[in-house]
């Protein structure tokens, strides 16, 4: 794992990393990412509809192989959600 790896683990996507609160909230509903430049991160899901979590995410990354690239992140395949708060899901 290197720095970058080390400093996104465990935050949600789109704080600042110099928050100091950086880690989820407990009244919350967020999406694991898993694997890819983002690995580690939450994502904040509280009130997305299921068509929307089915849909998954892309967001433009410096953090990848290509600078400039992207990070496409879908649901697991009949992977089970719970309704939340906490870690609801987990995006592959």
């Amino acid at each position: 794992m290197n720095g970058d790896e080390q400093l996104l683990r465990g935050r949600i996507y789109g704080r600042e990393h110099d928050d100091p609160d950086p880690g989820p909230l407990s009244s919350r509903t967020y999406a694991a990412l898993v694997g890819g430049p983002l690995d580690g991160l939450l994502l904040g899901i509280t009130g997305w509809t299921a068509e929307e979590l089915d849909g998954g995410v892309a967001w433009a990354t410096e953090l990848s192989r290509w600078p400039g690239g992207r990070a496409l992140y879908d649901p697991g395949a009949g992977e089970p959600r719970s309704p939340g708060p906490g870690i609801a899901c987990r995006f592959h």
